[in-house]
C-alpha cells in the first residue's frame, strides 16, 4: 500500500477547542438504546429498537446489514441529520440530544465529515472549490480554505487535478475529491455510506485504501456502510444490523491492506470476519 502524504501541516494548523482535544482520549461515539420510529402512513417503522455501542478515537468500523435493517437511519443519527425518539448519543463527550439546530449544524459542519455513494459534487466546481465548501459554510478565511483544500486534495493523490471538474474525473477520483472534503475542518469522525458502492472494483479499492490510510496513518476514525464483505474486510470491526437491532459486534481478524488481496469468493470473507 503506498503511503498517503501527512496531513499533520493541514491539522496543526485547525482550532479544536481545549475540550474537544481532551474528549477525544474517550470514544469519539457513545451511543446507547438509541430508538427511532417512522409512520409511513399509517404503517410505523421501528428502523432502529435500541442500538448501543461505542466507537474508539481511531477506529475503522464497518456497519452491514440487509436492506431495511437500520443502516440509513443509524448513519443520520450519527450525522445528526435526525434526532432519535429515545435514547443517549454522545460525540467527543457532548449529548448530542440537548443541542439547538443551529449547534447540530455547526457539529455538521466542524466535526463530521461526510463522504457519499453518489459524490455530491457540485458540477460547475473545481474540486479545490468543492473541497472549500465546509470551510465556507464554517466562516475559514479565504486564504486558509485554499490552503487546506489543497493540502487536503493532495493528501488523497489529488495534487495535480485541482483545477478539474467533476465530468473531467472518473469515478474513483470524484469520491476522492469527497473524502478530500469530508478532511478539510478536522473532523471528529468521517461517516461514509457505502464510498466504494458506485465505484468498479479496482476504484473501489483505490477509495478503501485512502480510507484505510488516513485511519493508519493520520488517526482518523472512519465508520462506513458497506453491503460487500470484501470491503469490511479491510477494516477491525464490523457492526451488523437486522430489523433495527445490532445482532453481532465483530472483531476482523488480520484485516486485509487495500490493494495487496485479490477478492475471494464471498463465501469465505464471510467466514473469514466471523
Amino acid at each position: 500500500m503506498r503511503s498517503a502524504p501527512r496531513l499533520k501541516s493541514v491539522r496543526e494548523e485547525m482550532e479544536v477547542s481545549s475540550s474537544v482535544a481532551n474528549s477525544r482520549n474517550g470514544p469519539v461515539i457513545s451511543a446507547r438504546d438509541l430508538t427511532r420510529t417512522y409512520l409511513l402512513g399509517e404503517v410505523e417503522v421501528r428502523a432502529l429498537r435500541g442500538v448501543s455501542f461505542d466507537i474508539d478515537q481511531g477506529g475503522l468500523l464497518a456497519v452491514m446489514g440487509p436492506s431495511g435493517s437500520g443502516k440509513s437511519t443509524l448513519m443520520n443519527l450519527l450525522g445528526c441529520l435526525d434526532a432519535p425518539d429515545s435514547g443517549s448519543y454522545l460525540l467527543e463527550g457532548e449529548e448530542v440530544g440537548q443541542l439547538n439546530d443551529d449547534q447540530l449544524a455547526r457539529i455538521r459542519s466542524r466535526r463530521i465529515g461526510f463522504v457519499f455513494q453518489t459524490f455530491n459534487l457540485l458540477a460547475r466546481t473545481t474540486a479545490r472549490a468543492n473541497c472549500e465548501l465546509p470551510m465556507l459554510y464554517a466562516g475559514v478565511p479565504n486564504g486558509e480554505r485554499h490552503e487546506r483544500a489543497e493540502r487536503a486534495l493532495e493528501l488523497v493523490g489529488l495534487g495535480d487535478r485541482m483545477e478539474h471538474h467533476p465530468n473531467e474525473l472518473s469515478g474513483g477520483q470524484q469520491q476522492r475529491v469527497a473524502i478530500a472534503r469530508a478532511l478539510v475542518n478536522d473532523p471528529a469522525i468521517i461517516l461514509a455510506d457505502e464510498p466504494t458502492g458506485n465505484l468498479d472494483s479496482k476504484s473501489g479499492i483505490e477509495v478503501m485504501e485512502i480510507l484505510q490510510g488516513l485511519n493508519r496513518n493520520e488517526g482518523i476514525t472512519v465508520m462506513l456502510v458497506t453491503h460487500d464483505p470484501f470491503i469490511a474486510r479491510h477494516t477491525d470491526r464490523v457492526l451488523r444490523l437486522a430489523d433495527g437491532r445490532i445482532v453481532a459486534d465483530e472483531e476482523v481478524h488480520n484485516p486485509l491492506v487495500a490493494g495487496e488481496a485479490e477478492r475471494p469468493s464471498d463465501i469465505g470473507l464471510e467466514e473469514e470476519i466471523a
